[in-house]
């Protein structure tokens, strides 16, 4: 006889909030792709959903309803009972944006993971060149990307050098790198 088994929430139960920058090439949705099938309960949402348009307008309006859509949708996740990972990527080359996110959700019991994701110039060119090659990308992305780089060493982030390591692997050293620290917020590695 088959039984039904309901599932009953902690209602106190700590959700994993995984905050992932990075400049655009560095393999952000990819690597949260891989951490949303690695992990249990997971659900990805990445920023530039929040932002598909055309034409693409960045002015003050349109940055004010991509904050409130981001922040919007995370709390949902965070608020829904079946999920206890949720996967974010964007860009979020400014610490400001970081802040600004952690600031207008409710993580009062999430346990925030800070990561920015890195890389080497040549190897970021070279991801770039590829994806335009493929017809995924416009070619003025290289220098505006490359440009961003040093940003992301100034965040009060854990730095995750990309090079040479498979998307694999970089989710997994992020999982090995949020268990068990029993901290509010995972950051600065560089301290």
């Amino acid at each position: 006889m088959k039984q039904n088994i309901k599932i009953i929430p902690e209602k106190n139960k700590m959700k994993n909030l995984y905050l992932i920058g990075g400049t655009m090439g560095v393999g952000k949705t990819a690597v949260c792709q891989r951490l949303k099938s690695k992990l249990n309960n997971s659900v990805f949402l990445d920023g530039d959903w929040c932002w598909d348009a055309h034409p693409f307008q960045v002015t003050e309006e349109t940055k004010q309803m991509v904050m409130q859509n981001i922040c919007f949708l995370l709390d949902q996740f965070i608020h829904c009972s079946v999920y206890d990972n949720i996967i974010f990527c964007w860009v979020m080359h400014e610490q400001s944006i970081i802040d600004t996110i952690i600031k207008n959700i409710d993580s009062a019991k999430c346990d925030i993971r800070l990561i920015s994701l890195m890389c080497s110039s040549e190897t970021l060119r070279a991801r770039l060149e590829s994806d335009i090659e493929n017809g995924i990308r416009a070619a003025d992305v290289v220098e505006r990307s490359i440009k961003r780089l040093p940003l992301y060493a100034e965040l009060d982030t854990y730095k995750l050098n990309t090079d040479d390591v498979s998307i694999d692997c970089i989710a997994d050293i992020i999982i090995e790198t949020s268990v068990g620290t029993g901290k509010k917020e995972i950051g600065n590695n560089s301290n």
